[in-house]
């Protein structure tokens, strides 16, 4: 069986967790986008189709490709997860004591296809064809969702990120995602491809409201060398850094972690919207944020259970030394300000790499994509004019479980 290991951001690609868009985005309207954290409505079928060629375009480079769903529903064939997840996501703090109880039993009469199906996409109080003396339902109108659909769930990158030899099930900081760990919690917990396995759960695991600890995967580059890489965003905390080091540092999975300070703007949600890695010493980055002034750390293990912070004076310097590089090869986005902007926006920095020198992206960033090329780095492009709205590029759409070091 093979390992559940991340060593690298460019290793050879070997397993990755995606999820389809479906039924999730078929509850996106202009008036409730906004409040899942998505700037635009998407057509649905095409969304869907674009990730089709995303998942066969991985499949075409040996890569091993799993989905969302369907994990879902064979984990909720199993009695302890499916009672697990019905409790935690159809809790009596959600719904109240009533409600909770009324709901849980509706959906506890569905097939595992179906539940899965509810869960990750929502449902609305118009398709609830039970009565519940429960003053809630008597509060909403017909359209107000009982169960809040997953649109993001799209980005596997964030909730779930594996580092060298184990896992961090992360605390999401918008409530519109937070339960979407839950879902993770559950399959690695119980799927039959985690149960037993070897692995560490670092940090978010347990039934705890983690306060101040947020972290998402779009921000946790798995650098190599012992080292990872972690921005500091509008959604990630340095109190989530912090505890996430301290668990690599006890596990010994780590040697160093370093700390980026970026702008808390919507144009750079997260780190891999602004800079990927590509190659051992290659690094794709929009320099308009990426500038060599951010406040950078470097956090150590030192020695007695605790860490050692320090302020280091650059990323660039900080990554050089980790991979033992003299110099990084930077490639900025592509085109005038004008184009870069654009490109950026639609993730032409957030490209992700299946092994060395070969990276899958959108082929709409047709500026970007052409200085990739003429540096060396081969594009496998993906269409993503619906992909795209959600703001996340491949990268963030994908969630690897396996992949060699560097």
């Amino acid at each position: 069986m093979s390992k559940l290991y991340v060593g690298s951001e460019v290793g050879q690609l070997r397993r990755v967790l995606l999820n389809r868009p479906e039924r999730a985005l078929t509850h996106l309207t202009p008036s409730n986008c906004h409040e899942l954290l998505f700037d635009d409505v998407l057509a649905v079928e095409a969304a869907g189709q674009e990730h089709d060629a995303f998942a066969n375009t991985l499949r075409q480079q040996d890569v091993e490709v799993l989905l969302l769903h369907d994990l879902l529903v064979e984990t909720l064939a199993i009695n302890e997860a499916r009672h697990w997840l019905l409790e935690t996501q159809i809790s009596d703090y959600r719904y109240g004591p009533t409600f909770a109880k009324d709901l849980r039993s509706y959906l506890s009469e569905m097939d595992n296809e179906h539940l899965a199906t509810i869960l990750l996409g929502g449902l609305a109080y118009s398709e609830l064809p039970i009565h519940s003396s429960s003053i809630l339902p008597s509060l909403h109108r017909p359209l107000d969702f009982v169960i809040e659909p997953l649109p993001n769930h799209l980005f596997t990158r964030d909730t779930s990120c594996w580092v060298y030899g184990g896992v961090s099930l992360n605390p999401m900081m918008k409530p519109a995602r937070q339960r979407e760990t839950n879902h993770l919690r559950a399959i690695y917990r119980w799927h039959p491809t985690f149960a037993g396995q070897e692995f560490i759960k670092y940090f978010g695991n347990e039934d705890l409201h983690y306060d101040n600890a947020n972290i998402e995967g779009g921000d946790v580059l798995v650098i190599g060398n012992g080292s990872v890489l972690i921005g500091m965003s509008e959604r990630t905390t340095a109190q989530g850094i912090e505890n996430l080091a301290a668990n690599l540092f006890k596990h010994q999975q780590a040697k160093q972690v370093i700390a980026v300070q970026l702008p808390k703007s919507r144009a750079c949600m997260h780190l891999d919207t602004v800079m990927t890695h590509m190659d051992v010493d290659t690094f794709s980055v929009y320099p308009e944020v990426m500038r060599n002034d951010l406040a950078t750390w470097s956090l150590t293990p030192n020695g007695n259970g605790a860490m050692q912070v320090k302020s280091v004076p650059s990323y660039i310097k900080a990554i050089e030394q980790a991979l033992n590089v003299d110099q990084l090869k930077i490639i900025t986005t592509g085109g005038n300000n004008y184009e870069a902007e654009r490109e950026q926006w639609n993730d032409a920095n957030n490209v992700l790499t299946v092994k060395p020198g070969v990276v899958i992206g959108y082929e709409r960033n047709v500026y970007t994509n052409e200085k990739y090329d003429k540096a060396g780095i081969q594009v496998l492009t993906i269409p993503g004019n619906e992909l795209g709205r959600g703001r996340g590029g491949a990268r963030c759409m994908s969630c690897p479980i396996e992949r060699d070091d560097i």
